[in-house]
């Protein structure tokens, strides 16, 4: 395949994410980052499966660098935790890792808020370099310098911001990915569409049989879309003071249910899948377009999405209250209109959502 790479810069307070997008960015990137990386110690966090799949590119972008150390975590949202967090402090603090070292974060979402995290934090903050290998995390978790860990009650509760100095999202690495990865990502992909980018979201109903399939050539211009047009949000509002809100729909009760459900039972983009289909219930008589809500539910359809296990309503509750974007108003949620257009900050009376989230359960639960 032809290479087709885009390149874009994302300007924020701390100076520019330079972010690469495409089949052949891998390539690219590392010419470009070689002297960046040269005589540096570099830390490349990842885990077992990733590295034994796509670990051997680390040695290229690694050439010129003074060292290279591979410092693996668990799968998935296991890696999310302060004991993994501190491992990693103490490992960089014994192999000599210094203010001007740089970490790379060389997984899926989980490993990019994980080594954010970390490289935020030691030293007060290091270089960290984001090498997406999910759709997820090349579409939406790499981009905007938003990292976190979880605790048991909540996820991503505890995290910081801390912008990556580069973003490779090599499309290549995307081919490895099972089919259930590939519909978690373009759940995210859709959620952008739906607020930001009609284009995007016409362009995944038209080819979504070649994106399911994993088809590099569909994904590179979905991926490079999706990207710009959350980068666009994050440099208007780089910590989430207002606008960057919108870029939550879905997640509301998305996260809720992926902590009441045990973190690794539902995929995230599973669990956003089912968080866009509640905020569409509760936007119903808030002026969304009934064309719109009617193609977003139908594409949503097409993705199969698993139904949810058995969760109970109260339990839901409680971790829909405890949600880091709560303020003392109460939970604001995003609901989308139409297309490219949602409305943020919707408080929405305790009784309706205590009724709605009670009847949304009963459909979208495995019987």
């Amino acid at each position: 395949m032809t290479p087709s790479v885009e390149l874009f810069e994302l300007r924020h307070g701390r100076g520019t994410t330079r972010h690469w997008a495409g089949w052949g960015a891998f390539d690219e990137a590392a010419a470009a980052l070689a002297p960046e990386l040269a005589g540096r110690a570099l830390f490349a966090v990842s885990t077992p499966r990733v590295l034994g799949l796509h670990g051997g590119v680390l040695e290229r972008l690694a050439a010129g660098a003074a060292s290279l150390h591979r410092l693996e975590v668990p799968e998935g949202e296991a890696a999310k935790s302060l004991e993994v967090a501190s491992g990693l402090w103490r490992r960089l603090s014994a192999l000599g890792g210094k203010r001007d070292s740089r970490l790379l974060a060389f997984g899926g979402g989980s490993v990019g808020d994980l080594g954010g995290f970390v490289a935020g934090a030691f030293l007060r903050g290091i270089g960290v370099l984001q090498l997406p290998t999910t759709l997820l995390a090349q579409v939406d978790a790499s981009i905007g310098g938003k990292t976190a860990i979880d605790l048991p009650e909540a996820k991503n509760v505890v995290g910081l911001f801390h912008q990556p100095l580069a973003v490779v999202a090599e499309t290549a690495w995307l081919t490895t990915l099972p089919a259930s990865e590939l519909r978690s990502g373009l759940v995210e992909a859709i959620k952008t569409g739906m607020a930001l980018d009609p284009e995007l979201f016409e362009r995944i109903e038209r080819d979504l049989p070649r994106l399911v399939g994993g088809d590099p050539g569909a994904l590179a211009p979905v991926v490079a879309a999706a990207a710009r047009a959350k980068a666009g949000v994050v440099e208007r509002d780089p910590e989430e003071a207002g606008e960057r809100e919108i870029l939550n729909l879905g997640h509301t009760l998305g996260h809720a249910l992926e902590s009441a459900s045990g973190y690794g039972r539902l995929l995230h983009g599973d669990a956003v899948a089912h968080g866009l289909r509640f905020a569409l219930r509760l936007a119903a008589n808030r002026g969304l377009d009934p064309g719109f809500g009617a193609r977003c539910l139908q594409l949503l359809d097409r993705l199969a999405v698993p139904p949810l296990p058995p969760l109970a309503v109260d339990d839901l509750l409680e971790r829909l209250a405890r949600d880091k974007k709560a303020r003392e108003r109460g939970l604001g949620w995003v609901l989308p209109l139409a297309p490219g257009r949602v409305r943020r900050g919707v408080v929405v009376a305790g009784e309706e959502i205590v009724r709605e989230v009670a009847r949304f359960l009963e459909g979208a639960t495995a019987r």
